[in-house]
């Protein structure tokens, strides 16, 4: 049975092999991913009914990671049919001090254009307890942004749980239209899921510098009362990220409730794709939540989840929760399991 549905664009993931550069790689490796539906191949690896909503064209492309997210155990079956073509993006992975590079090639997307009333949204939330989206989505259009409130008012009148994880693209939209559209979703929105820069830009809330390797708890604290004070999120998660190089990371995360802040352990990770690691922590957020953890240990877990993502190539986060569990009692050897 579906639990949590998730809204979104899952696009075809084009890489360079290794650490090669777009000007040197002889080919590219081709995968799929995207936010909402990283989330939702996360929850069903961890055992959750997860459903997986889009709009795709009728071709060879869309039909292939149609086919993907069902061997990974996501229920596709309300995903719209129509457009022309799939989202694209090209992936660099940098290494050390150089930086990774993504490309985005998605203009008219079968998503961008899908239309109100695409989706038989009381239909597709029977059963289900959660709606998650990221603000990439509404980003894509405004067609798109209607459906994610269309999609968010019968999820409340079926008394679903809300999550919504920020996730501004600066290459997609501007701050002001950001800050207009997402304003005016977030009163639908339970659990607000996001990262310092995500607050600053769409909201003008100022977080702490993360370029240092320094992370001032009390800055992000306060960023997560102001978001709670503005729009009466009922828990607000920010991931915590020092970028000390491409290849080496401090991971680890704060939840916000009850004027209560948890903060979650620190890990320090060496970064095989970082590309859905955002996801991951917020698969592993409602996947604790579903199962009624209290708040130190839901932001603990999601943290966890989304350390071991880190070591995965690909956008999915293919890991158990049997790994995220020993990982969080604090088997974080990597010792050859035998």
């Amino acid at each position: 049975m579906v639990e949590v549905v998730t809204f979104g664009e899952v696009m075809m993931r084009l890489a360079t092999p290794g650490f090669a550069r777009f000007a040197q790689a002889p080919y590219l490796e081709l995968s799929y991913g995207g936010g909402e539906a990283n989330v939702a191949v996360s929850l069903a690896n961890f055992g959750v009914g997860a459903a997986f909503v889009t709009r795709l064209p009728k071709n060879d492309m869309a039909d292939g990671a149609i086919a993907e997210l069902r061997g990974l155990g996501v229920d596709t079956s309300h995903i719209v049919r129509g457009g022309s073509r799939m989202g694209l993006y090209f992936l660099e992975s940098g290494a050390s001090q150089r930086a990774s590079k993504v490309i985005y090639d998605r203009a008219h997307s079968a998503i961008s254009e899908i239309e109100v009333g695409s989706v038989d949204w009381p239909r597709v939330f029977q059963g289900a307890r959660w709606f998650h989206w990221t603000g990439i989505t509404p980003a894509l259009g405004d067609e798109p942004a209607a459906v994610v409130e269309e999609a968010c008012i019968a999820a409340k009148d079926a008394g679903l749980t809300v999550s919504a994880d920020l996730n501004f693209r600066k290459k997609l939209w501007s701050r002001d239209k950001a800050r207009r559209v997402m304003g005016s979703l977030m009163e639908y929105v339970d659990i607000c899921i996001a990262n310092e820069e995500d607050a600053e830009s769409i909201f003008g809330i100022k977080g702490a510098e993360v370029n240092t390797g320094v992370i001032e708890r009390e800055t992000y604290v306060d960023v997560a009362r102001q978001l709670t004070e503005q729009f009466g999120f009922k828990q607000v998660a920010i991931t915590l990220r020092e970028s000390f190089s491409a290849s080496r990371n401090g991971w680890s995360g704060m939840l916000y409730q009850d004027k209560q802040a948890h903060f979650a352990q620190h890990y320090d990770i060496t970064i095989v794709d970082r590309v859905g690691g955002g996801d991951s922590f917020a698969a592993g957020l409602i996947y604790a939540a579903l199962q009624g953890y209290e708040a130190q240990r839901m932001v603990e877990w999601a943290v966890a989840a989304s350390a071991l993502k880190h070591t995965i190539t690909g956008d999915y986060n293919r890991v158990t929760v049997e790994e995220v569990e020993n990982l969080v009692k604090g088997d974080a050897s990597g010792r050859v399991q035998r």
